[in-house]
């Protein structure tokens, strides 16, 4: 039975459930819905361009610009890869976001049209259950952003380095960031304004690289809600009269939802390959640190340990989270394909039940995003680490042979 919902309380569950990923993304210019407004689209756009600007000549070029300096030092080299491959990983998401921005446009009104539809309250539950999760997960990257943020902020204000030394002239004023500028950043008030300009850079780059990782996560788990609905659909679709109505309709359904999965796949699968490599590679870097400070005692101190073996916990954790929302994909594609078993087609007539075949060959094919179109962004992928660890420790022993060598 229907349950009696005014059009405010749509609009409001629409609100509470998409809110913070549209603030976030509205914020640097990459919210993909279309603006009916032409002055409203201008200053869009004026905000991506002005975010490109700050990320790229504030914060990308200089740290590698430094990292050309630092050449031939492997610690100071590893403390700029710190920052400078987040920054590069970043301005490709800008750059996906900016390009599929038609696909994703279609997507959100997608996600519009399955709020506002009419909906029975187990229905609705669960869109807002899956709603939950995507909102925690979005708050629980802002709080990591703004602890790292002021982390490094903190450190050139009470001399507490995470790396190691940041500044080749001037020790006592130290940026926040690794990097090279073409004048003396040294000299008051340019090093006020250069440290201002990089924190303006870091909470650009911060919002960017959370706002599209938890874009990303709001996608497929409004699908993988939509999935759970149809599973639910389907398991009562031998107790409707009109039976061929509504199998014709939850069809159309799964279709939809196949093509959007592969739609979100074609978007970000290059995207989320780079992220695996970025983890690796830092994964690495740490490993590599990690080693050196236990051989060599006055390299790292043991709040330098604790930080870099926090920060492999956190892309270890991240690396988990893609590879979770795609799992829970896998699980409720898996759910269809078994819901039309588990309905009660023996009641029905044989040209009847003949009409399930349809959507069994649809629901049998795995539906997953990948990395790339290399591999699926699964579990067993994440607990199958024989080639990353293989990739891993090629790169640490490669590290410890190179600084042995330049020693």
């Amino acid at each position: 039975m229907l349950l009696p919902m005014d059009r405010s309380n749509k609009y409001n569950d629409l609100r509470w459930a998409i809110g913070l990923h549209r603030y976030m993304l509205k914020i640097i210019g990459l919210w993909p819905q279309q603006i009916k407004d032409q002055h409203k689209e201008y200053f869009s756009i004026f905000r991506m361009l002005l975010n490109i600007i700050i990320i790229t000549f504030v914060m990308t070029v200089p740290a590698l610009v430094q990292l050309i300096k630092v050449w031939g030092d492997m610690l100071q080299i590893i403390d700029n890869l710190q920052y400078t491959l987040p920054f590069l990983v970043t301005e490709l998401k800008i750059f996906v976001m900016w390009y599929k921005k038609g696909v994703l446009s279609l997507l959100i009104n997608m996600i519009v049209k399955d709020w506002l539809g009419v909906k029975i309250d187990q229905e609705r539950n669960v869109m807002l259950k899956h709603a939950r999760i995507t909102r925690l997960l979005i708050k629980s990257g802002i709080f990591i952003a703004v602890f790292a943020g002021l982390s490094s902020m903190s450190s050139a204000f009470f001399k507490q380095f995470f790396g190691h030394i940041r500044n080749l002239t001037n020790p006592e004023r130290s940026l926040p960031m690794p990097t090279y500028y073409w004048y003396d950043v040294y000299s008051s008030p340019k090093y006020e304004l250069t440290y201002l300009a990089q924190i303006i850079g870091m909470i650009a780059s911060g919002i960017t690289y959370i706002a599209v990782d938890n874009f990303l996560g709001l996608l497929i788990l409004h699908v993988c809600g939509q999935m759970e609905i149809l599973h639910l659909r389907l398991m009562n679709l031998g107790k409707n009269p009109d039976f061929r109505a509504i199998l014709k309709y939850n069809i159309k359904e799964h279709i939809r939802l196949i093509r959007s999965v592969e739609a979100i796949d074609s978007t970000f699968n290059l995207l989320l390959l780079a992220m695996i490599g970025f983890f690796s590679i830092l994964f690495s870097l740490h490993g590599f640190l990690i080693i050196n400070a236990v051989s060599r005692d006055n390299h790292l101190s043991i709040t330098q340990l604790v930080f870099y073996i926090s920060s492999s916990v956190s892309f270890l954790m991240h690396t988990c989270l893609y590879c979770a929302v795609g799992e829970l994909l896998v699980i409720q594609n898996e759910k269809i394909h078994s819901a039309t078993w588990e309905c009660i087609w023996y009641t029905l007539k044989p040209k009847a039940a003949k009409n399930l075949i349809l959507i069994m060959l649809c629901a049998k094919k795995p539906l997953n995003i990948t990395a790339g179109k290399i591999f699926p962004m699964t579990m067993s992928t994440f607990c199958s680490v024989s080639y990353v660890k293989h990739i891993k420790y090629k790169i640490i022993y490669f590290l410890v042979y190179l600084n042995h060598n330049t020693k």
